[in-house]
């Protein structure tokens, strides 16, 4: 069973389909949204289209030779087609990569200072929203000297969260933030995850194979099945089903 967005979503996702190289169907009507404040959930396993509609969502299609070749995707109900990545960041829309991608030879600081230049902020204003930065990741703030190739993995990711949030988001796309990390690293990603959308208001899409910990923080869910989405709902209503892991072991 799956649910239409509500038309006032901050983020809303309309029967998309995504098609590689003019002929490979990876995503076939998928229909998700994110409301203002909220943190949703993208379950599926490796494979299931997560990422797709993430770059979907972000415009980062036309580097992997695919294309939204249906369906409709707004943000702040303005239409998203042919509106740049660069653009879409400047409008509030920021995209954290499966893999922890960060600048390995610059220091941390740097890396969280190349988000900032995004938006052209002042010098005084990048001071300003770094020492935001490092008050949501203490960590962050005495590695910043330390080169971001040498810190830990799960030190990148917060580097990498820490510069998507430097381009003061409105909405952060955050692909399979846990995928490698020890679980009292990812329990501390997710609760900072929690911390900024309560106090920052921002709003979370996040791509995740780990059930248990995207349902303790997300208010809605939607898992995915082959590029479709096979059941939405609330948290709680997803939590209740007896018959989740099926999804993920292909026994539906």
């Amino acid at each position: 069973m799956s649910q239409t967005a509500p038309a006032d979503d901050l983020l809303q996702v309309r029967d998309i389909e995504v098609i590689y190289d003019g002929a490979i169907l990876a995503v076939a009507g998928v229909s998700l949204g994110v409301p203002e404040g909220g943190i949703v959930a993208l379950l599926g396993a490796n494979g299931a289209g997560k990422s797709t509609t993430l770059k979907a969502i972000s415009g980062l299609l036309r580097a992997e030779r695919a294309e939204v070749s249906r369906g409709s995707i707004a943000f702040l109900g303005q239409d998203s087609a042919g509106v740049d990545p660069s653009q879409r960041v400047r409008q509030g829309m920021v995209h954290v990569l499966e893999g922890r991608h960060v600048f390995p030879q610059l220091t941390v600081e740097d890396n969280l200072r190349s988000g900032g230049f995004v938006r052209g902020l002042s010098r005084r204003e990048l001071a300003a929203d770094l020492e935001r930065i490092y008050a949501w990741f203490p960590r962050l703030k005495t590695k910043r000297g330390t080169r971001a190739g040498l810190t830990s993995g799960g030190e990148q990711q917060m580097v990498a969260i820490g510069r998507a949030l430097m381009t003061r988001p409105r909405l952060v796309l955050l692909d399979e933030p846990s995928m490698g990390l020890a679980p009292i690293i990812v329990q501390e990603i997710f609760e900072i995850v929690a911390q900024l959308n309560r106090e920052a208001r921002v709003s979370f899409l996040i791509a995740e194979q780990n059930i248990n910990v995207a349902l303790k923080y997300a208010s809605r869910a939607y898992v995915l099945d082959t590029g479709r989405v096979a059941w939405s709902g609330t948290a709680d209503e997803l939590l209740a089903r007896g018959d989740l892991q099926d999804f993920y072991l292909g026994r539906h």
